[in-house]
C-alpha cells in the first residue's frame, strides 16, 4: 500500500559525526510546515491506511469556536481497536478535532459516523449514551475532595439505574489494583500517574468503544507517561478500544499509535503508520527535536 502522505524527499536526519545539529527557528519551522500543507493525502489515501471497515469516519469536518473557523475540511479514519494519533504545531487544530468529534467545538459542516451510524449532530450525552464515544480531558479533571469511588461513579451518570455504575466500578476495581486499594481514600492524594489512571477509568464506567484522548502525558514525570500508555495500549489490544488521542510528545504518541497524523493549520497534510513517520525525516526535523 502506499503511504498516505505529503510532500517527501526532505533534509537527511543531519550530521552523524557526533556534530550538533543546528536547532531551527520558528520562522524556518513555519515556512517548512506552510510547504507541507501545499499538498496532502486524499480521503481514499487516509481511508485506505484505516484498513477495510474503519469504525470511526469523519469526513469534510469543518469547524471551530464562534465565526472562527480552525478545521478546514478534515478527513479522519480510525478502525476498531486501532490508535490513531494527531501531531503538529501549536494551533494546528489538534484538540479541536477531538472537540468537534464529541461536540464541543461549533461545527460548520462535515460528517461524522461510527460503526455505520451518523453521529454528527447528537449531543456530547448522546454521543456517549448511544455512540460510545468517551472524551478524557487535558486538564485535571479529578475532584480532589471526593473518594476515588465517588470519581469513578461520575462517570455513569448517563446509567439508566445507579447500581450499573456501581458494576461498572466494581469491574475497574478489578482490573486496576492500585485504584481498588484507594477506592475509599480521597482522590487528591493520589500520584500524577494514579490520577491520570481515574481519569481513563472514569470514561470507562460507559463502556465506551471510541476513547478520545488529550495529551495524556501532559503534566506526568516520564515514569508515569510510561504508566499511562501502557494502560492505554491493554485498552485498545485487549479489549478492542479505538483511540484517537492528540498528544504533544509527538515520539511517544507515535511509538504509541498504529497511524498517525500530521496536522497544519487546521489541515491533515501527512499521514502513515505511526513507525514510518518516526523514520520520516521531514518529521523528526520538525516535530521529534531531530
Amino acid at each position: 500500500m502506499t503511504p498516505a502522505r505529503g510532500p517527501s524527499g526532505g533534509p537527511s536526519d543531519g550530521p552523524s559525526d557526533g556534530r550538533e545539529r543546528p536547532v531551527l527557528s520558528v520562522d524556518a519551522v513555519a515556512r517548512a510546515v506552510a510547504d507541507l500543507a501545499a499538498e496532502g493525502p486524499g480521503r481514499e489515501d487516509l481511508r485506505a491506511l484505516a484498513g477495510s471497515d474503519p469504525l470511526v469516519e469523519v469526513t469534510d469536518l469543518r469547524a471551530g469556536y464562534g465565526r472562527m473557523e480552525i478545521l478546514h475540511g478534515i478527513d479522519l479514519f480510525a478502525g476498531a481497536g486501532k490508535a490513531l494519533c494527531l501531531i503538529g504545531p501549536n494551533g494546528a487544530g489538534k484538540s479541536t478535532v477531538l472537540h468537534t468529534i464529541f461536540g464541543f467545538a461549533d461545527l460548520f459542516g462535515g460528517r461524522i459516523t461510527v460503526a455505520g451510524e451518523e453521529v454528527t449532530r447528537l449531543s456530547s450525552k448522546e454521543k456517549l449514551r448511544r455512540a460510545g464515544i468517551a472524551y478524557i480531558l487535558q486538564d485535571n479533571s479529578v475532584f480532589p475532595e471526593m473518594t476515588v469511588e465517588e470519581n469513578l461513579l461520575m462517570g455513569g451518570f448517563l446509567k439508566n439505574r445507579p447500581t450499573e455504575a456501581r458494576q461498572a466500578a466494581d469491574r475497574v476495581f478489578g482490573k486496576y489494583g492500585r485504584l481498588a486499594e484507594r477506592r475509599h481514600q480521597k482522590a487528591g492524594v493520589l500520584s500524577g500517574g494514579e490520577r491520570r489512571l481515574l481519569e481513563i477509568s472514569r470514561a470507562l464506567i460507559m463502556e465506551p468503544k471510541v476513547l478520545l484522548v488529550d495529551e495524556p502525558s501532559i503534566g506526568l514525570e516520564p515514569r508515569f507517561i510510561d504508566q499511562v500508555f501502557e494502560i492505554l495500549d491493554d485498552l485498545k489490544s485487549a479489549e478492542g478500544k479505538t483511540i484517537i488521542l492528540v498528544e504533544q510528545n509527538a515520539k511517544k504518541g507515535l511509538e504509541f499509535a498504529d497511524i498517525g497524523y500530521v496536522l497544519v493549520s487546521g489541515r491533515v497534510v501527512m499521514a502513515d503508520t505511526g513507525d514510518a513517520l518516526l523514520r520520516n525525516p521531514e518529521v523528526g526535523r520538525l516535530f521529534l527535536g531531530g
